[in-house]
């Protein structure tokens, strides 16, 4: 088949994937099953091929990506149930102090959101920032930007988040060097779309407490547990993850000893650890029996089991591109183009985000299409993990009215859509493209 023909299929793909989505509001996952059977159907695949190719797809993807996700969701749940996240704020913020609030709330947002989903960290801390709001006679967005920033950072930057492990899974990229590449470029655009900017929008939006909202009440400290503990569960999982990572780029023959740190530092395991210590501890310090915590990852893994199918459609999406051929020929063009495969890996995650809204089925439909164009590239393992950045930075930037992220922050907030998009859309516009910067400009020294 010629290469004009499988050009205009998989451009046709997208588009389908995308009206399907936005003006049939049908689900993602059946969405990209679709446009996945007709793409290789139009790309002259046989159709018992075009059924092998999804098997293959599907199970590929969800081999890692299930186990992955669901411990991070139980993990994050035992967090949230215990106090962990709450506790985390409360300290944060009473060590910097009032003067510094607008800082421990933005680091306070990025540590959550690490294993906590972002609405519902948004929930958690909420209540600290209505107390700051109402202390300091100071405007809500001042401490809420900087939240919501922190928030949305790292659940589009960082692992174990779903939308990094999928993007992660579908580009063969090392997660120890997306967890380091996260934090590096995850913390300038904190800094910026956060404090920063929030001095700037808190003047221009002046908006107050909405009137009549409720929210959780806050536990006594007593109730909650430790600093320490919370700090040690959230890092043991990235940590030997990115240990791992390390000595597997730096040794070539390991020796036994260092075979078992790298197995130690294996996602599925390191994620196991942290999620039995957090069943252990935190549910130990919350007084919860056996059957209890049982119920509590149970209950985790429902809105995970949605993300997990989303992703492995899209790991079928990019196997149907391989299959029939598509993706090595736009592996070619790519090659022989200028553009670097991390500024096309932004465009066409924008483009995708702001066509149809969710974050994550942009970066999952992005990762699909970039796996298929970087096929036996070579890149450097570093230069994968950058993608993945730039992924996620495209998948965050103007977020509006067809993101369910937007409305929430409009609810929470009680501000008008005109105001929400001078504020929201702002701030996650700035993250993505401070998080893109970031990652092209390190890209020019590997």
């Amino acid at each position: 088949m010629s290469d004009q023909r499988l050009i205009i299929v998989a451009i046709a793909g997208i588009s389908l994937i995308l009206f399907l989505i936005i003006r049939l509001k049908l689900h993602a996952f059946v969405a990209l099953l679709i446009t996945s059977i007709l793409v290789g159907l139009g790309c002259g695949m046989d159709p018992n091929m075009v059924i092998d190719s999804i098997k293959k797809g599907m199970s590929n993807t969800l081999g890692f990506v299930a186990v992955v996700v669901g411990l991070g969701a139980m993990f994050g749940r035992m967090l949230e149930i215990s106090g962990g996240a709450e506790r985390l704020a409360k300290d944060l913020v009473g060590r910097c102090g009032e003067k510094n609030a607008q800082w421990a709330l933005g680091l306070t947002g990025f540590l959550i959101s690490i294993p906590v989903f972002l609405d519902v960290g948004l929930i958690i801390v909420m209540p600290l920032v209505i107390q700051l709001t109402h202390k300091t006679g100071k405007t809500l967005l001042y401490y809420g930007i900087p939240l919501l920033a922190g928030l949305a950072v790292t659940h589009a930057f960082i692992p174990p988040t779903p939308g990094p492990i999928a993007v992660a899974d579908l580009l063969g990229a090392e997660l120890g060097w997306v967890i380091l590449f996260g934090f590096i470029c995850g913390l300038p655009a904190m800094a910026i779309a956060g404090p920063l900017f929030a001095r700037y929008i808190s003047k221009v939006v002046p908006v107050g407490i909405p009137e009549g909202h409720v929210f959780v009440d806050e536990r006594d400290h007593s109730e909650l547990p430790s600093f320490f503990t919370t700090i040690g569960l959230i890092f043991i999982p990235m940590a030997l993850i990115f240990v791992s990572s390390v000595l597997k780029a730096m040794i070539e023959h390991p020796d036994a000893f260092v075979q078992y740190l790298i197995f130690l530092g294996d996602p599925f395991i390191a994620l196991l650890i942290a999620t039995l210590l957090a069943f252990i501890v935190l549910g130990r310090h919350k007084g919860l029996t056996s059957q209890q915590v049982q119920d509590v990852a149970t209950q985790a893994l429902e809105p995970a089991g949605i993300i997990i199918l989303i992703t492995g459609a899209g790991g079928v999406f990019k196997q149907v591109l391989i299959d029939s051929g598509v993706g090595q020929m736009l592996g070619h063009r790519l090659a022989d183009s200028a553009m670097p495969p991390i500024v096309l890996a932004f465009i066409i995650a924008s483009i995708v985000r702001v066509a149809q809204g969710s974050a994550t089925v942009a970066m999952i439909t992005t990762g699909g299409i970039m796996a298929t164009l970087i096929e036996g590239m070579n890149l450097q393992p570093t230069v994968i993990a950058l993608m993945v950045i730039s992924i996620a930075s495209g998948s965050t930037v103007i977020s509006h009215v067809n993101d369910s992220g937007f409305w929430l922050v409009n609810r929470f907030f009680g501000l008008s859509v005109k105001d929400t998009l001078k504020s929201w859309t702002v701030m996650e516009t700035l993250v993505g493209l401070v998080g893109f910067g970031m990652a092209f400009l390190i890209s020019l020294f590997l």
